[in-house]
């Protein structure tokens, strides 16, 4: 049952499109198991560069079967449009599969999370004010809407006035907007039931028995280990679980059946959105991590906050997630560098912390304790093996490996598909 369970272990943004496309030949079925067009995936393969935010990355390799599971938001207009824009591109999408139980982000969910956020002002989380927030909350407060709600006019009529019964209140009373037609919003829901109906399957049935029958699935998360509902930087986090028990929950497949839980690093850390950041840089080296690693975000469009590595994030991400092995990614952006420090442990009011405190206030005030390692010049996106890399490039990828506390099984040399050190096969 060779299952892999493929995730961020920092704050997203790693680099997971690139490493699932790198399996993606390999791998029967590719599945995204939580969060929604929130999270982005850029995948290059040649010339051609995809952005992908709803799609698993597996849908560009042509013998893979993506799948969209039950812990997946899904706008239908988002997914639509990333469908055709890949099939403009010549890429066939027809064996996507999509869970009847997945929820459906509403328009109104995408109004409540905008106003809201805008209420917040100052206290504001950093939302993509894309609804997905609303939605998980509709999903636990049971008023969501799912997707094979779109087949039954009845039940989906009644769902969507419970949800507005109170979402009306609070945009009349609180935000002082217009109340949202129930009608209105049923006409809009219906139209998509027809065109995703191909896609709509019982995916918790179809990847055991694909387990059972021996194939490799690969569960891909999105965003990353810190912002996990449970276990990161709360409240600065996502409203699902992207860590490796999110797979399980999210697509319906048992913890016995996963074989192997890779975390994917970039050679520094980098963070969207609010909340703390201890390795954050506010100098010309953040810029320059910024410029020369393209940092800004696939899905959001925002730069992205760069710092130097962080060991406490990566050993914390070991730990949660039970990982297995690591794909380091985008070694070449730190090339140039005399001296590159790594955070190896925090100062915490005076005192060293080594592992991420389980306190949010101390983490606020968490200082970084750095160690310096040598940096190298040379050009390294043409490296083919570990031998090729200059001896202080392989320096530094052994020193995070024993800091990390998982071995680093492949290096991101590149933005390109073929820009990869693959040291053991993930298979």
């Amino acid at each position: 049952m060779p299952a892999l369970v493929l995730l961020g272990a920092q704050w997203g943004d790693e680099g997971k499109g690139k490493a699932t496309d790198l399996l993606g030949g390999s791998v029967d079925y590719v599945v995204r198991y939580q969060g929604g067009n929130n999270a982005g995936h850029t995948v290059v393969v040649g010339d051609q560069k995809y952005a992908l935010h709803l799609l698993p990355s597996g849908i560009l390799s042509p013998g893979c079967t993506p799948v969209i599971g039950n812990g997946v938001v899904v706008d239908p207009s988002v997914l639509f449009s990333e469908l055709n824009g890949l099939n403009e591109r010549g890429v066939d999408t027809s064996k996507l599969l999509i869970s009847g139980n997945a929820h459906i982000i509403t328009p109104y969910n995408v109004t409540v999370d905008k106003v809201t956020e805008r209420f917040l002002g100052k206290r504001k989380i950093g939302t993509t004010g894309r609804g997905i927030g609303p939605t998980y909350a509709d999903k636990i407060n049971r008023v969501g809407i799912r997707i094979q709600d779109l087949y039954d006019e009845s039940i989906l009529t009644q769902k969507v006035e419970a949800a507005l019964d109170v979402k009306n209140q609070l945009l009349t009373k609180l935000y002082n907007r217009r109340a949202i037609e129930v009608s209105q919003v049923v006409e809009e829901l219906l139209t998509y039931a027809e065109r995703l109906r191909p896609y709509v399957a019982d995916t918790v049935l179809v990847l055991n028995k694909a387990l059972d029958e021996d194939k490799v699935v690969l569960f891909e998360g999105g965003q990353g280990t810190l912002l996990d509902i449970d276990h990161g930087t709360y409240p600065f986090v996502t409203s699902s679980n992207p860590t490796a028990g999110g797979a399980c929950t999210g697509a319906g497949v048992g913890p016995t059946k996963i074989s192997r839980v890779i975390g994917i690093l970039k050679a520094y850390t980098t963070r969207v959105g609010a909340g703390p950041f201890p390795t954050e840089l506010f100098d010309e080296d953040g810029e320059a991590l910024r410029r020369i690693g393209h940092e800004r975000g696939v899905t959001t469009g925002r730069d992205r906050r760069c710092g130097w590595f962080d060991a406490v994030i990566a050993r914390y991400a070991t730990r949660v997630n039970g990982l297995t092995d690591f794909f380091l990614t985008k070694l070449d952006v730190l090339t140039g560098w005399e001296q590159i420090p790594v955070c190896v442990a925090y100062e915490i009011d005076g005192k060293r912390v080594e592992e991420l405190p389980y306190s949010q206030t101390d983490f606020h005030h968490a200082k970084p304790v750095y160690e310096m390692l040598p940096g190298w010049s040379e050009d390294i996106s043409k490296a083919k093996t570990f031998a090729d890399l200059p001896k202080n490039a392989q320096d530094y990828v052994k020193a995070l490996e024993e800091m990390s506390g998982a071995p680093i099984s492949a290096i991101g040399v590149g933005p390109g598909r073929d820009e990869t050190i693959e040291i053991n096969s993930f298979l």
